[in-house]
């Protein structure tokens, strides 16, 4: 059995970029893993992972082969009457093919094909030794490592994301001799550049972790991560709160720390007044502090700091926290409270002097129009519309606010803050933050009734827009946001319960733009919205044969869209399901090649073979049967009492012969099929669930 060993290979460099740090460690133990598996190399990977810090990228494996298997090779040479002459010599294509090989032709051996007999070159000959591949495994890693502007150092052809300092490679308990951008591999690592900045001597592949763990480097991530919670979340604990941990945040820390150490810190409770999400975006997005919340989810005066070291004097590290913040606070105050003295609707007169786009004019022409869609909507939907109107009138007021200009990201937010400053209604200030939702994938819709309404005209009249002025998305290409908008449209409209007429709401909104003579196609933005939803379903585990049967019938209605996507997963499952499918696909075909008009409903009076008149009585129950249900949206109920017509439909076609060369009989049977398979794609045309 071949003998396993584990393998270590580290790159120390300097500080890797952070938001890079996990994908290029990533990357760096996927090539690893497939250069060795591409060479046949054994390995039992165990829950080996990425292993990563600031200055370092670390693939530790427990167990690699320390050879590959035998090599077995197979090349196929000269059919025999192109190998051999009249005589059975071997003409001069088998001489030179034997030579290649290295043997003599009478070694080859025979093998056959589709043509006939040929020659064939088997050999086998011993795996290399691991060890013996290592320097090509670290090459083809390093190569394939996603590095977008590799940095150069010193007077080197190479580069990489920074510049490294020292190689590890262990195999077993031996140094491998690899070299890596001009660094040969050793033994020795290095600790944390303040608290052990000295090598770190690692004996053996196993003693890896320990060995920087007791050099104050956290070198596995996840022990890292964990690190960093359990520090921050006991800190806010003694704070008397508890800590809001943002994902990003998280992600971010745990890539600029080699030995996390929680800081407590505070600043002064004046800056409380100052919406928080700004304070937060400071904390978190500027200089990486985790905010402290109160029982409330409200934010206290309190905040954590990540040390990477263990401070003999953390007061002046808090001091330093401390002082870094307070500037961009005050900045802060300073900006909400200079709007605040002028106001939510006065902000609004500078918006016609901001262009929106060139063809669809400015940003007030843009809320004129957004008021008139919020206005036309809300009734449908048991809004107020005077609510709704106001809401989208002072909606983008704020994009003329010093806070906003200051921190483009609480757009909406800080809309919602002066609305309530300005004792504007508690729904139209909401309003004006939801507008916005969702603003990433997987973010929430909006909540309130207003909120949704001005949320579902804020995007028809960007979709419309961004179309009339030739702002289709193409490629990459996305200038106006228009396939985000466009599944946010969807997701409001569906996630709501809203059956709202979508082709009409589209044409409204082209009406808006009337003014600026610029149109857009209405069918082409529906389709366009159709095509996003194709991913939203496919996330949900929709096959995409049932969102293809019904984007067929493309409905008015993406609620109601939803409705018969649920209905058609319901009947798939049904047994009867596959042959309606099948049976449905047929009639379709039949239908396509009938020539001449086909009669709406069949004549009973021509009807004769029993299969006929049972199916023909069948349809009649079930049109009268699924009625209300169709009408209704009840698409579940009308596709049980449609899976009910398979016995007759299975009879029809086994018994009954459609193109006859009687023209009157053939043309009834036609008509029967017709209604029949307009009743079958009433709810979604149900062929697309035929394989």
């Amino acid at each position: 059995m071949n003998k396993m060993n584990p393998l270590l290979i580290e790159l120390g460099t300097e500080e890797l970029p952070v938001k890079a740090l996990p994908g290029l460690a990533q990357a760096f133990f996927d090539g690893v893993v497939a250069a060795l598996d591409k060479r046949g190399v054994a390995i039992e990977p165990g829950d080996a992972k990425p292993l990563y810090s600031p200055r370092r990228i670390a693939v530790l494996l427990p167990g690699v082969a320390t050879e590959q298997p035998e090599q077995k090779s197979e090349v196929l040479g000269p059919y025999l009457n192109i190998a051999l002459d009249a005589e059975g010599k071997p003409t001069k294509a088998l001489e030179g093919f034997a030579a290649k090989a290295g043997v003599d032709w009478t070694q080859l051996e025979k093998t056959s094909d589709a043509k006939g007999e040929r020659f064939v070159h088997r050999a086998v000959k011993p795996g290399a030794q691991t060890g013996e591949l290592l320097q090509a495994v670290l090459d083809e890693a390093l190569a394939g490592m996603p590095i977008p502007k590799p940095m150069r150092w010193g007077d080197h052809p190479y580069g990489f994301a920074r510049p490294l300092h020292w190689l590890v490679a262990l195999f077993g308990d031996d140094v491998v001799g690899l070299e890596a951008l001009g660094i040969r591999a050793g033994r020795n690592s290095r600790g944390h550049r303040f608290m052990h900045d000295k090598p770190v001597w690692v004996q053996r592949p196993g003693d890896y972790l320990d060995a920087l763990r007791a050099a104050h480097v956290l070198v596995d991530p996840d022990a890292r991560r964990a690190r960093i919670v359990a520090e921050v979340e006991g800190a806010a604990k003694a704070a008397g709160g508890s800590a809001r941990i943002d994902e990003d945040n998280l992600q971010q820390v745990n890539c600029l720390n080699e030995w996390p150490v929680a800081v407590a810190c505070s600043f002064e409770r004046e800056f409380l007044g100052v919406p928080q999400e700004a304070l937060v975006t400071t904390m978190e997005t500027n200089q990486k502090f985790f905010p402290v919340l109160d029982d409330g989810g409200r934010l206290t005066e309190h905040f954590i700091g990540i040390a990477n070291i263990e401070s003999k004097d953390e007061s002046e590290i808090r001091k330093g926290y401390e002082r870094v913040i307070r500037p961009r606070f005050a900045d802060a105050k300073f900006f909400f409270d200079e709007d605040l003295k002028q106001g939510l609707e006065a902000m609004g007169a500078g918006l016609a002097t901001v262009t929106y786009q060139a063809k669809l004019g400015s940003v007030a022409d843009k809320a004129q129009r957004v008021a008139a869609l919020a206005e036309a909507i809300a009734p449908q939907v048991g809004v107020d519309a005077a609510l709704a109107k106001r809401a989208a009138l002072l909606a983008k007021n704020d994009l003329q606010s010093r806070m906003v200009n200051e921190f483009p990201e609480l757009q909406g937010i800080a809309g919602r803050y002066y609305a309530q400053r300005a004792n504007e209604p508690a729904e139209v200030a909401l309003a004006i933050d939801e507008a916005y939702q969702p603003r990433f994938a997987g973010d929430d819709i909006a909540l309130s009734g207003v909120g949704k309404v001005l949320a579902i005209a804020e995007r028809l009249d960007t979709l419309a827009g961004g179309f009339a002025a030739g702002l289709k998305p193409t490629g990459n290409k996305d200038p106006f946001a228009l396939r985000r908008n466009a599944l946010g449209l969807a997701r409001t409209i569906i996630e709501s319960g809203y059956a709202l007429d979508l082709p009409r709401l589209l044409k409204q909104a082209n009406a808006g733009l009337a003014a600026k003579n610029v149109q857009a196609d209405a069918n082409e933005v529906y389709d366009f919205i159709l095509d996003r939803l194709r991913g939203y379903y496919a996330d949900k585990g929709v096959p995409g044969s049932h969102f293809n049967a019904v984007a067929e019938l493309k409905p008015k209605s993406l609620y109601d869209f939803d409705r018969r996507i649920d209905a058609i997963g319901t009947f798939a499952q049904l047994p009867e399901a596959a042959a309606l499918a099948a049976a449905n696909k047929r009639i379709g075909n039949i239908l396509k090649k009938a020539e001449g008009e086909i009669p709406n409903i069949e004549d009973h009076a021509l009807l004769s073979e029993p299969a006929e008149l049972a199916l023909a009585e069948a349809v009649e129950a079930v049109y009268g049967e699924t009625g209300h249900a169709l009408a209704h949206g009840d698409y579940v109920d009308a596709l049980a009492h449609l899976a009910r017509l398979r016995p007759q439909v299975d009879a029809f076609f086994d018994n009954v012969m459609v193109n006859v060369d009687d023209a009157a009989i053939r043309n009834n049977r036609l008509a029967l099929l017709k209604r029949l398979a307009e009743r079958l794609g009433s709810v979604a045309a149900i062929e697309h669930l035929s394989a």
